[in-house]
């Protein structure tokens, strides 16, 4: 599928994958998926650091709740509630520049 960009809170912490959106790929390799934990703050996000490229496939190991939705166009978000993650209607607040 591609690669992605994902959080240190998901892939150093263990946490869950809490937000999720999928925006146009940097180059034909770039699935264009960003994964976050959900509790990052602009300041934690602004820090390049604490994230990382992976494969898809490797945040899917972390968290299998994402599978049924990689195949979602670019432009589409989802968010984690009490039943699961959950499409956000208005789309993605795109990740900074890294």
């Amino acid at each position: 599928m591609g690669y992605c960009i994902a959080s240190d809170r998901i892939t150093v912490e263990g946490g869950k994958v809490g937000y999720m959106y999928r925006e146009e790929g940097d180059e034909p390799a770039d699935s264009g998926w960003r994964f976050f934990e959900g509790s990052e703050d602009q300041e934690y996000a602004d820090d390049a650091s604490h994230f990382e490229i992976y494969e898809v496939n490797t945040i899917a190991n972390y968290d299998m709740d994402i599978i049924p939705l990689l195949d979602s166009p670019i432009g589409s978000a989802f968010e984690r509630t009490p039943t699961g993650l959950q499409e956000i209607p208005e789309g993605f607040e795109p990740l900074p520049d890294l």
